[in-house]
């Protein structure tokens, strides 16, 4: 019984799903209506980065300090981070080198460690090399100066 049921659920559904199928690519809609997707002549310009300088205003009082020079090929990952060659506070001395910011080191119990917290390892889910760049669209932004 069971068996002459589903053949005949699957009689019905076969011509149906074959209906849905025989659409057109006239019949389709683009979500961007009549306009055309324009051709790509070149790939856009990388904005030039502004290297060495002392350091960069900050837009608003919490923003992480955005980075003065390149950092392309520096590695960070779970067994090394080029960044704390420099920034780690038991050698930023000699680097001549801004230290990294004290919250850095505070560990998920809130006391204050040697080395950097491991949910601050990766520098560059929040610090940025800042770039030449015009914005992408216009904004009437004021920082918090």
């Amino acid at each position: 019984m069971k068996k002459t049921v589903l053949a005949i659920l699957a009689g019905l559904m076969i011509p149906l799903f074959a209906a849905m199928g025989a659409a057109t690519a006239d019949d389709v809609k683009s979500l961007r209506g009549g306009k055309a997707i324009p051709d790509a002549e070149s790939p856009p310009t990388v904005a030039k980065l502004i290297l060495d300088q002392e350091s960069f205003d900050r837009n608003f009082k919490s923003q992480p300090p955005l980075i003065p020079h390149k950092v392309e090929k520096y590695k960070v990952n779970l067994k090394a981070n080029r960044c704390l060659k420099c920034h780690d506070k038991s050698n930023y001395k000699e680097e001549e080198a801004p230290m990294t910011g004290k919250s850095h080191y505070i560990g998920a119990d809130g006391k204050e460690m040697d080395k950097i917290s491991m949910k601050r390892y990766f520098c560059n889910q929040c610090h940025v090399p800042q770039a030449d760049a015009k914005p992408l669209v216009k904004n009437t932004f004021k920082s918090a100066k």
